[in-house]
């Protein structure tokens, strides 16, 4: 079981929550942190879905995962932060791993997928012990299935627990469970499961640098994104508008 930690990070208090503005470097993963993402289209259905919406401003560290949460920061209270998107945090988090002789485990996704980010991960970061377990793939969990994920991780006793089921049953299902699972950080990456296992190729460093990484995702999925991005990005921005303007 792990407590809530008493540090506190580098934030600043934006669209409702307290979103992280710092440098990895400050996370420690023997913190019993939960670390989720946000960006406009979680912030638009975290505003339908109340239980999600919890989940999210309950994080221990938020990260801004989109232009959309950096310019929003910016337009709304005039204070610049830095895009850091849940492949950065998984980067990071290897890279620490490896230098520290850590674990990870990985509980979501298929099972190839699974053997894909394992194999890779002894290849490229030898010195991490790592596991993996994959869950029933349905749209809510049962309180057995929790039991079973719960007992695969637990078992592991892993430094660092990723969490890739999407958003938002990630979330709510992390934050549902976290003071029952025993992991020094808790991750909800999501669809980086699928980018480090090579099944989803992600848009290439010029896309991302530009931040364009949206716009690289939509060309090349238009039929699955244009909803996330086009439709949500609408009503994102007439929420930034009314809070502007002070519109409740």
């Amino acid at each position: 079981m792990i407590s809530t930690p008493l540090k506190k990070y580098s934030e600043v208090s934006c669209l409702g929550y307290q979103i992280f503005s710092g440098n990895l470097g400050e996370l420690s993963i023997k913190d019993g942190i939960l670390v989720n993402t946000i960006n406009q289209y979680s912030y638009c259905i975290a505003e339908q879905d109340a239980e999600f919406k919890t989940a999210l401003a309950n994080s221990d560290v938020l990260l801004p995962d989109g232009v959309g949460i950096t310019f929003a920061s910016k337009f709304l209270n005039n204070k610049k932060i830095e895009k850091i998107a849940g492949a950065d945090i998984h980067e990071f988090l290897l890279k620490k791993l490896n230098k520290e002789h850590g674990s990870c485990f990985y509980l979501g996704a298929s099972n190839e997928t699974l053997v894909k980010i394992q194999d890779k991960i002894k290849l490229e970061y030898p010195n991490i012990r790592v596991g993996s377990f994959s869950p029933a793939f349905k749209p809510t969990f049962t309180a057995e299935d929790t039991k079973i994920m719960v007992a695969a991780a637990n078992d592991f006793k892993p430094d660092v627990l990723f969490v890739g089921m999407t958003a938002p049953k990630q979330e709510k299902w992390s934050y549902a469970n976290k003071v029952q699972l025993n992991a020094g950080l808790i991750c909800s990456i999501g669809a980086v499961f699928d980018f480090y296992a090579g099944t989803v190729k992600r848009p290439s460093k010029i896309w991302i640098d530009s931040g364009l990484e949206w716009l690289g995702r939509f060309i090349k999925e238009p039929k699955r994104m244009w909803r996330r991005y086009i439709y949500y990005g609408f009503i994102y921005v007439c929420y930034l508008l009314k809070k502007k303007v002070g519109i409740k």
